[in-house]
């Protein structure tokens, strides 16, 4: 089955996994996914990942976080899409609840948050909102 949009997808399946309360969910790897869930797990949206070989592509386990039995990630968003790519300069990139969330941008220097990108003064399509 061919996905037309695997950021989407792999958001998804954390946002349904959480609403489930699974302790884990399974994502077909990627760089770019890998690189995603290394930022949820920097910021401590996430308890772990690990990358499993297996079929084509392996793939990627995350250990969802709990709070008091509330999921850790209260929202994901897609931004940017196939359909509509949206880009940010480095002075426009955007703020997430105003600052209590985080923004995953994929820049020139690497997938990196919001803040991370200001400190280096550097821009790129604004991938997610994560609060």
């Amino acid at each position: 089955m061919q996905i037309t949009d695997p950021i989407a997808d792999m958001l998804t399946r954390i946002r349904n996994a959480g609403s489930a309360k699974h302790p884990t969910v399974d994502i077909p790897a990627s760089k770019m996914k890998k690189a995603i869930a290394e930022i949820l797990l920097e910021e401590g949206y996430i308890k772990n990942y690990q990358i499993l070989a297996g079929g084509a592509q392996g793939v990627i386990k995350v250990a969802l976080k709990y709070n008091s039995g509330a999921a850790a990630i209260a929202g994901l968003r897609r931004v940017s899409k196939p359909g509509l790519r949206v880009y940010a300069g480095a002075e426009e990139l955007p703020r997430v609840l105003r600052g209590l969330g985080i923004a995953i941008i994929s820049t020139s220097k690497g997938v990196m948050t919001d803040k991370k990108a200001r400190a280096q003064n550097v821009g790129g399509e604004v991938l997610a909102f994560v609060w």
